[in-house]
């Protein structure tokens, strides 16, 4: 098994499910912090902030900060900003809750909101999308904005229920427009690239550890970074039958020896 360097951890059905704890989650990263392991918590989630994050996963028994937790959207800003090195303003509208908003917005001065003539339309998880935040950016891409979607999730599980995700936002918007969406989240190897430069490791001492096979582990497959798939989750062993199995295969984080 290999020495790896860095652990790049999913949140939701890996380390919580909603509200509940899930204790072969919590204690794999108590084991990390223990052996000094480096580690960053990767998520889709584009709903919190930060810090919103950090005190959701002391709820749960983990003391971490927010130099741990990266999400689309950090992953959004500095693409749109690689882009535009130089510009002091680019114009954003932005459907999305308030960590979305709060990284673009209050973290990079660069971004402004516009609704008439935006350089991108960016959507994240809003559970108060309506019909009008739908228009405005049929309108923006179809008049040449870039469309970007912070991950493609088409569905989100909520207790019992699979509710729909960004992904399905995202759909009635390229729908409406002709345009294919841009995807930063898992499983792109974008946001796991990036993630790579900000902690100065290299793919090859890295694994990525979650619960949903078409996010977590084809992120890995598609940044050639080692995978393991803890089935606390979304996804079943009778769900991989017949595909490509990832590196590591465990009913719970209590399983993998650090």
């Amino acid at each position: 098994m290999n020495d790896y360097k860095l652990y790049l951890i999913d949140l939701d059905g890996t380390v919580y499910r909603g509200d509940e704890t899930i204790a072969s989650g919590v204690n794999f990263v108590h084991r990390l912090q223990q052996k000094g392991k480096d580690y960053l918590f990767l998520t889709n989630n584009t709903t919190r902030t930060l810090e919103m994050v950090v005190e959701k996963l002391a709820k749960h028994g983990i003391v971490t900060d927010t130099d741990h937790v990266y999400t689309p959207s950090m992953a959004t800003a500095t693409y749109i900003l690689n882009k535009h090195p130089h510009d002091k303003k680019i114009g954003v509208y932005i459907i999305g809750e308030i960590g979305l908003k709060s990284e673009l917005l209050s973290q990079h001065p660069e971004f402004e909101l516009n609704e008439e003539n935006p350089e991108y339309v960016i959507v994240g998880m809003d559970t108060d999308l309506t019909y009008h935040k739908v228009r405005v950016a049929t309108r923006a891409i179809r008049n040449g904005a870039t469309f970007i979607g912070t991950n493609a999730d088409l569905n989100l599980p909520l207790g019992d229920e699979l509710i729909p995700g960004n992904g399905s936002q995202c759909e009635f918007i390229a729908a409406a427009t002709g345009q294919r969406p841009f995807y930063i989240g898992k499983p792109e190897p974008i946001i796991v690239d990036m993630a790579l430069n900000l902690t100065g490791h290299t793919s090859e001492e890295t694994l990525i550890v979650g619960d949903n096979y078409n996010t977590d582990i084809r992120a890995g497959f598609n940044s050639d970074v080692d995978q393991m798939l803890t089935l606390t989750g979304v996804t079943t062993k009778e769900d991989i039958n017949g595909k490509r199995q990832p590196t590591i295969l465990v009913n719970n984080l209590d399983e993998y020896k650090i």
